[in-house]
C-alpha cells in the first residue's frame, strides 16, 4: 500500500508587536457618596475611606446593562483609534458579572458595534479579566490570527454584591473599560506576566446555593501586598524596561493602600503617575484598569506615548499586568 505523504500545518505571519491604538470608558450615571451609605448601613465615610480609600462610586441603573456599557465604551474605544468597525475582525470582553452563562455578550457586543461577524468570546479572569485579554489580544495580533482586537472589561458587581453588606458593598461598582489593539513596527504591549493561586479560590467567591459575592478581604489585602510584587517585577524585566522607565502605573483599583503599598515597594516616585480612579470609582473589577487609564488620558495626567505599568488581580486567585505604550 503507498504510504500517504505527510501534510504541514502552515502557520500565519503576524506583525512584529502590537500597539493600543485607542481607548474609552463608560461609568455609569448615579453617584453613591459614601454619606448615602452611611444611612443604609453601620459605616462612615472616615471608616470607608481609611480602610480602602474610596470617597464614592458608580452604581448602573436598569437601563444601563453589561451590553449596554461595554458597547458604550467600546465605541468610544473605536473613535479614538480612528478604526472603522469592520475593521476589527476579534472582540474579547471580560467580565466576572454575567448573571446568565449563555449566551456570552461578547458576539452581541460586537454586533452592536457594526463588528461584522468578528471571532468574539467572553472571558472570566475575575479583576485580571482586562489585562489577561489584553495579552491573549497582543498575541493574536502578532501571530496573524487578528489585525484588530477590541478588548472591553465590564461589570456590574451590584448584580452579585449584597448591598446592605459593609464588607463588600461600600466596595464593589459598575462601569466598563476598552482597549482596541493593532499591529505595530515596534512593540507596544510587553509580554504577560500572569499567574494564579487556586488554593486560595475561595478568598472571593460566590458560593453554591447563593447569589451574592462574599470576600476575605485580610486574606486578599495579605495576598496582593507580598505577592504580587514579584508579578509586577516579571512584567518589567520581560519588556526590558525598569521602574525608572515607567511613566504612570495603574494596577486594578480595588484597594487605595494596595495602590500606595505596590507603588513605594517598586520605588516609584514623584515623576511617576499614579492612578486613583478608586477613590472616585470604587472597585470594577476587569473595567478598573481600562477605566483608570482612560481617566488619566483625559486628565492629561497622563499622555501618548508614555509607558504605563498595568495589573490585574483576583478572583481565583488570579494575576496578570504587562508594561503598555499609551495611544
Amino acid at each position: 500500500m503507498e504510504q500517504k505523504t505527510r501534510s504541514t500545518i502552515k502557520l500565519r505571519q503576524g506583525a512584529p508587536g502590537a500597539q493600543i491604538l485607542g481607548l474609552g470608558g463608560y461609568r455609569p450615571r448615579r453617584r453613591v457618596t459614601n454619606a448615602e451609605l452611611e444611612t443604609v448601613m453601620d459605616t462612615s465615610d472616615e471608616w470607608i475611606q481609611t480602610r480602602v480609600g474610596i470617597a464614592e462610586r458608580r452604581w448602573a441603573s436598569d437601563d444601563e446593562t453589561l451590553v449596554e456599557m461595554a458597547v458604550a465604551a467600546g465605541g468610544k474605544a473605536l473613535a479614538a483609534s480612528g478604526l472603522s468597525p469592520d475593521q476589527v475582525d476579534l472582540v474579547i470582553v471580560a467580565s466576572a458579572s454575567l448573571t446568565a452563562p449563555i449566551p456570552g455578550i461578547g458576539p452581541q457586543v460586537a454586533h452592536r458595534l457594526g463588528v461584522t461577524r468578528p471571532g468574539a468570546f467572553d472571558l472570566n479572569a475575575g479583576c485580571a479579566g482586562f489585562c489577561y485579554a489584553l495579552g491573549m489580544a497582543s498575541d493574536a495580533i502578532r501571530t496573524g490570527d487578528a489585525q484588530h482586537v477590541l478588548v472591553v472589561g465590564v461589570e456590574r458587581l451590584t448584580d452579585v454584591t449584597d448591598l446592605t453588606d459593609r464588607s463588600t458593598a461600600v466596595i464593589f461598582a459598575d462601569g466598563a473599560g476598552a482597549a482596541v489593539v493593532g499591529p505595530s513596527e515596534e512593540p507596544g504591549i510587553g509580554p504577560v506576566a500572569w499567574g494564579s493561586d487556586g488554593d486560595q479560590y475561595t478568598a472571593i467567591e460566590i458560593a453554591p446555593g447563593t447569589s451574592t459575592m462574599s470576600m476575605a478581604g485580610q486574606a486578599v489585602y495579605r495576598w496582593a501586598t507580598t505577592k504580587l510584587t514579584a508579578t509586577l517585577t516579571e512584567a518589567m524585566e520581560s519588556a526590558g524596561v525598569t521602574a525608572a522607565d515607567i511613566d504612570v502605573f495603574a494596577p486594578h483599583q480595588a484597594n487605595l493602600r494596595i495602590i500606595e503599598s505596590m507603588a513605594k515597594k517598586l520605588g516609584f516616585g514623584e515623576k511617576t503617575v499614579i492612578a486613583r480612579d478608586i477613590v472616585q470609582s470604587g472597585n470594577t473589577s476587569a473595567a478598573s484598569v481600562p477605566l483608570a487609564l482612560t481617566a488619566l488620558m483625559e486628565s492629561g495626567e497622563a499622555k501618548s506615548g508614555d509607558l504605563a505599568l498595568v495589573l490585574g488581580y483576583g478572583a481565583g486567585l488570579t494575576v496578570a499586568g504587562q508594561v503598555v505604550r499609551l495611544p
